[in-house]
């Protein structure tokens, strides 16, 4: 296995997970400036305030977004599994 294929590889690895965490990132991100705008106006400045909407925001995506991410995820493991061979020899 030569060195560019280990860097090729730990490139494709980094890809997907930041493919497969993307969806997740962005909405805990909107919940939180949505839910920062909202404490702002009505002046509440409760810490506890932004947990549970960003639980149920990343809940939600995650349902809805799940199967999508186990499909990238089991891809690249599949196309890992099935270069091993190559890898070795």
């Amino acid at each position: 296995m030569t060195p560019t294929a280990v860097i090729d590889l730990g490139r494709q690895a980094v890809e997907v997970t930041l493919l497969v965490s993307a969806p997740l990132f962005i909405a805990a991100l909107c919940t939180g400036l949505i839910v920062s705008v909202f404490q702002a106006a009505t002046q509440i400045n409760e810490m506890t305030l932004t947990f549970v909407p960003k639980v149920v925001a990343i809940f939600v995506t995650l349902v809805v977004a799940g199967p999508w991410m186990i499909t990238i995820v089991t891809d690249f493991m599949r196309r890992l599994f099935s270069s091993i061979p190559s890898m070795i020899g």
